[in-house]
């Protein structure tokens, strides 16, 4: 992946109480062009396999619980600045805590519901992109 793309994952709640279109909107409307996408669902292996840095934390099980619940969709977005800006524009893990305007505060109810999932570094971007999609989608 290049440089200037980050990896985003919209969360199963998200997804089922249909705020997809106006996440994506927003994500859009702040310059991010979408590079790839897919509507999928996870299966507990796949979710395990996805967080295993998380294995050893008290959250684990509640997460992967959460997100083989129901459709995600990840995408690869792309953008000059791309991890940072789309930090910043989903706003802290905890939606209490993100700033107003910001995805999570809007659309998050908890740490772990808290709507979508991004990457916190461009090597993390690279990893979790690759998860998801072929080298041949993101380079096309």
């Amino acid at each position: 992946m290049q440089n200037n793309r980050t990896f985003t994952l919209i969360k199963p709640d998200v997804v089922l109480k249909g705020h997809l279109g106006e996440i994506m909107q927003t994500i859009q409307d702040n310059g991010f062009k979408i590079i790839a996408l897919k509507l999928t669902r996870l299966s507990r292996v796949e979710a395990m396999d996805f967080y295993h840095l998380h294995k050893e934390k008290s959250f684990y099980n509640t997460l992967i619980d959460f997100m083989i619940s129901g459709p995600i969709v990840p995408m690869v977005l792309e953008k000059e600045n791309a991890v940072e800006d789309f930090r910043k524009l989903i706003g802290a893990t905890d939606p209490q805590e993100a700033a107003f305007g910001t995805i999570r505060r809007k659309f998050g109810s908890t740490k772990t519901k808290n709507a979508i999932h991004a990457s916190d570094s461009i090597a993390n971007s690279e990893i979790e992109g690759s998860f998801y999609f072929s080298k041949r989608e993101l380079f096309v």
